[in-house]
C-alpha cells in the first residue's frame, strides 16, 4: 500500500508529531511505501533534522504549487493568510488520488473528501498536542476515516464532543515523547545557567492568549529581574505572521515587535520560531512553565515542576474542561501579580504535584511499548479496513 505522511504548514511544529510514526511504520511494515510529503524548504530541512535524531531513512518528496494563479495568490497574501497551505490539495491532487492513506497532523486535510471528494483515500489524523482548546474536539475530527489520541482524555472529548465514533479511535499514547532528548541547551543560552529558566509560551489566539495585553510586561519584568533567567518561546504560530487571524474563537489582533531592551537582556533568550521550540527543547530546559492556553504545558508536565497560568480576560474557567490544565498552578489575571506568583509557584509546587501527575495519566497513555510503534500499527490496521471492498 502507499501511505503518505503530509507535512504542510507554515511552521515546523506538527513535523514532531507524525515524522515518528512514520519512521516507524517503515520499519516494522515494509511491506508498505512509505511518502513523506513536505511543502516547503523549511519542513524538508526539519524532517531531515529529526529523521537524524530517530535514525530513520524514509524518502521525503516536495510538493509544490503547480498553477499560476495559485502562485500569484500566495505570493500576494501569504504574509496575511495560509494561502500556500490551503492550495496545495487542488494543485497536487493527483499526487493524493495515488495514495492508498494519508496520514496528517491538522484537520485543512479533510478538504480531500469534503471538497475534492477522494473517498477512497483514507484519512488518518494523527492530531498534534495533547491540551484542552475545545477547537481540538470540534466537527471537524469526525471527517477523518481514523484518529490517533494520547490518551484517555482525548478519546472521550472526540467522542463526546467531536461526534468521533469509538471504533474509528486509536489511544496511542504520544509520538512525539519517542524523540531522543536534544542536548541541554541552558548552557549556551545564559551568562549565568545556574538561575532558575522560566519558559514564557504565550499562544496566537487573541481572544485567549495573554501576549497581547500583558506579554509585553512580562517580558519588561524578566529585564528588571535578572535573578531568573527567560526563555520567551510562543507558540510558533504568534509571530508567523504580523497579524493573527483566529477562526475558533474568532479573533484579530496585531503582534508587534520585541524591544531590543529584552533582545539585549543576558537573562532572556527569545525564539519566535526555531527548530528548538517545536521539539521539547525548551520544556526539557525549563524550571517552571508561564502560559495560558498552549498544548506545551502538558508536555512541561511529563517532568511534573511549577506551572503558572495568566488569565487576561476574566475567563470562567474553575469548571471548563477547555481549561483543566489550570489546575496545574496558580491563575493569575495580569502582570501585575507575577513577582510574587512566582515566588509562590517555586516554593508550593508540591501542593499542586498530585494535580499535576493525574492531569499527565488523564492526557498520556504511555506503555512500555513506544508510542510511535502502538501509532504505526494503528495507521496499518486502519489502512488495510480502507482497503477492503
Amino acid at each position: 500500500m502507499k501511505i503518505g505522511f503530509l507535512f504542510n504548514h507554515d511552521q515546523l511544529h506538527q513535523v514532531a508529531h507524525s515524522l515518528p510514526v512514520a519512521a516507524s511504520l517503515a520499519r516494522l511494515h515494509p511491506e508498505h511505501e512509505i511518502r513523506l510529503l513536505a511543502t516547503s524548504a523549511a519542513l524538508e530541512a526539519e524532517i531531515a533534522r529529526l529523521q537524524r535524531r530517530l535514525g530513520a531513512t524514509v524518502p521525503v518528496e516536495r510538493l509544490e504549487l503547480r498553477h499560476p494563479l495559485t502562485r500569484a495568490l500566495a505570493a500576494a497574501l501569504d504574509g496575511l493568510l495560509p494561502i500556500r497551505k490551503l492550495g496545495i490539495y487542488g494543485d497536487q491532487l493527483e499526487r493524493f488520488r495515488a495514495l492508498d492513506a494519508l496520514v496528517v497532523a491538522e484537520k485543512t486535510s479533510a478538504i480531500l473528501h469534503t471538497r475534492y471528494r477522494l473517498d477512497r483515500l483514507v484519512l488518518i489524523h494523527t492530531r498534534h498536542g495533547a491540551g484542552d482548546r475545545a477547537n481540538g474536539f470540534n466537527r471537524a475530527s469526525a471527517r477523518f476515516d481514523h484518529v490517533l489520541a494520547a490518551g484517555e482524555k482525548i478519546r472521550a472529548r472526540l467522542i463526546a464532543d467531536a461526534g468521533v465514533p469509538a471504533d474509528r479511535i486509536s489511544v496511542v499514547g504520544y509520538p512525539k515523547f519517542d524523540l531522543p532528548p536534544a542536548p541541554s541547551l541552558r548552557e549556551r543560552l545564559f551568562a549565568d545557567p545556574s538561575r532558575p529558566v522560566v519558559l514564557y509560551n504565550p499562544h496566537p489566539s487573541p481572544k485567549l492568549s495573554s501576549w497581547y495585553r500583558d506579554g509585553r510586561r512580562v517580558l519588561d519584568w524578566f529585564v528588571a529581574n535578572p535573578h531568573l533567567n527567560l526563555i520567551f518561546a510562543p507558540h510558533v504560530m504568534l509571530f508567523a505572521r504580523r497579524a493573527v487571524l483566529s477562526i475558533d474563537p474568532p479573533g484579530l489582533a496585531l503582534t508587534g515587535r520585541i524591544a531590543r531592551a529584552v533582545r539585549d537582556a543576558p537573562n532572556i533568550h527569545v525564539d519566535l520560531g526555531s527548530p528548538s521550540s517545536t521539539d521539547m527543547s525548551y520544556t526539557n530546559a525549563a524550571d517552571l512553565y508561564l502560559g495560558d492556553v498552549s498544548s506545551q504545558v502538558y508536555e512541561f508536565l511529563r517532568t511534573p515542576r511549577p506551572c503558572l497560568f495568566i488569565d487576561s480576560h476574566r475567563t470562567a474557567w474553575r469548571d471548563s474542561r477547555d481549561y483543566r490544565h489550570w489546575q496545574a498552578g496558580e491563575v493569575i489575571e495580569g502582570a501585575a501579580a507575577l513577582g510574587p506568583a512566582l515566588d509562590r509557584a517555586f516554593a508550593l509546587h508540591g501542593d499542586w504535584r498530585p494535580a499535576q501527575e493525574r492531569l499527565f495519566a488523564a492526557s498520556f497513555d504511555l506503555t512500555e511499548t513506544p508510542s510511535s510503534e502502538r501509532a504505526a500499527e494503528a495507521v496499518h490496521r486502519a489502512a488495510l479496513r480502507g482497503a477492503l471492498p
